[in-house]
């Protein structure tokens, strides 16, 4: 097979390439920029296109498919040459249906949670040594790839994003998949540059729902009234499996399952929700609750989710990806309850599309109130890059409710607030999905000061 990837840099699409190439297949593959993590892995593999940009000459009849980013745009002259030719050109989503349709397909979709709820069962399938495909969101320890498919494997999870699946299909990419068992983690209003109200975006998740292969399960939380509401109001010829926080105690810092008493590396009640999605996929897999329990004690979590930067006898430092609303004041309320003894210092950096928007922002409100100190941070340059107008601190305060927030759109000034701060018996949590400014936060951590004045 040969196959040909148009901007192969993305995180999904290089790693499907890297999948498809252990396969046995012929990749080829172009872009107009590709940064590292991607062009250092491509390369490792010999799959780094020779130079950088588009050459429709890359597409030839004998192509037995081109798979489309969504990097990509719709002149694209290699789309354009594929579409002249008459070849086959899929999504990614697309193609990893084609690859997969005669598998059993997990697809954990929701608004938050799906990187860590895949990363879940990925762990405790592994722990087991099933033999299993996957797709997930972030690079897991234990796994050299995000993508795996194989001929062999009978069971295959994909972390199924809502957002749009190719510049040319503009369906969300986890309706593509045609799950057999579904998971809804919740629903918040996200991507408002696709879904422009709040009731469109609930849609997508219906459809997902009637996606469901018949016969097929739908777990879902129902601590979430919306989705609730929205999975009473299914028709759809699935079982539904409810879930929500289990049982459990918090110990000098420690989260335990009960009734065992089982230690967790992982915390607070959105990531108990999560384990708990997690629990009930692996059921439907053959996997009895001890037997998950057993396993879920050494996940230690997916990269970037609450991932641990710097720790001493008083002090933590997380960095965390949550960027959406529901995601930020989840976050901030399980470290606040896991360290219930120590101050929380909350940061969060607007980076995204959505988080930009002014009709938007009054999302967030609310979000950071339970943090001892809250501070937004927005770089300068994102709204120059997005040619959005700027927010005035005023205009974030009113938007959080909050005005005790601090804020800064440069990152040297927040770097040299935070190290002005005594931490100890304090923590520290960092969100975004962005980089702060290029702010090293690993040597940040370290020079905090966290000694006893």
């Amino acid at each position: 097979m040969r196959i040909h990837f148009i901007a192969i840099g993305g995180s999904a699409m290089h790693n499907l390439a890297i999948a498809l190439h252990k396969k046995g297949y012929q990749v080829t593959g172009s872009d107009d920029q590709i940064f590292e993590p991607s062009a250092g892995r491509l390369a490792g593999y010999g799959l780094l296109p020779d130079k950088m940009g588009w050459d429709e000459n890359r597409i030839t009849a004998d192509l037995d498919a081109v798979i489309l980013g969504m990097h990509a745009l719709k002149d694209n002259p290699e789309l354009l040459k594929a579409q002249e030719l008459g070849l086959k050109i899929f999504s990614y989503p697309e193609y990893i249906y084609e690859q997969t349709r005669d598998k059993l397909r997990v697809v954990i979709g929701g608004s938050h949670g799906k990187t860590t709820i895949t990363s879940m069962i990925l762990h405790v399938l592994n722990f087991y040594g099933r033999d299993f495909d996957y797709l997930v969101g972030a690079q897991l320890a234990g796994f050299d790839t995000m993508v795996r498919i194989t001929d062999a494997a009978p069971v295959v999870v994909i972390e199924g994003d809502e957002y749009l699946a190719s510049p040319i299909d503009r369906r969300p990419k986890f309706h593509l998949y045609k799950a057999n068992i579904g998971v809804i983690s919740g629903i918040a209003w996200d991507h408002i540059n696709v879904f422009p109200t709040y009731e469109d975006y609930k849609r997508q998740f219906s459809i997902f729902i009637d996606t469901i292969q018949p016969e097929g399960k739908l777990i879902y939380c129902e601590a979430d009234e919306d989705l609730r509401e929205l999975v009473a109001a299914s028709d759809a010829k699935v079982e539904k499996i409810a879930y929500d926080v289990p049982e459990h105690e918090v110990k000098a810092g420690i989260t335990y399952l009960l009734p065992d008493h089982v230690p967790l590396e992982v915390f607070g009640n959105h990531n108990l929700m999560n384990l708990n999605a997690a629990r009930k996929v692996c059921a439907q897999l053959g996997i009895a609750e001890a037997d998950f329990n057993a396993a879920i004690a050494s996940f230690t979590g997916a990269a970037r989710r609450l991932e641990l930067l710097l720790k001493t006898g008083n002090t933590n430092v997380y960095k965390d990806f949550a960027h959406s609303p529901s995601k930020l004041k989840a976050t901030i309320e399980a470290v606040k309850r896991q360290f219930a003894d120590r101050k929380l210092v909350a940061c969060i950096e607007l980076h995204t599309f959505s988080s930009l928007d002014k009709a938007f922002l009054k999302q967030y409100a609310n979000t950071m109130t339970i943090a001892d100190t809250a501070i937004v941070y927005i770089d300068e340059k994102t709204f120059v890059q997005k040619k959005m107008t700027p927010f005035t601190a005023s205009e974030v305060r009113e938007a959080f409710n909050h005005q005790e927030i601090v804020f800064f759109n440069h990152s040297r000034e927040l770097e040299n607030y935070l190290l002005n701060i005594n931490f100890y018996s304090s923590n520290l949590l960092l969100m975004s999905s962005g980089n702060f400014g290029g702010l090293d936060l690993v040597k940040l951590a370290r020079e905090l000061n966290t000694v006893s004045s």
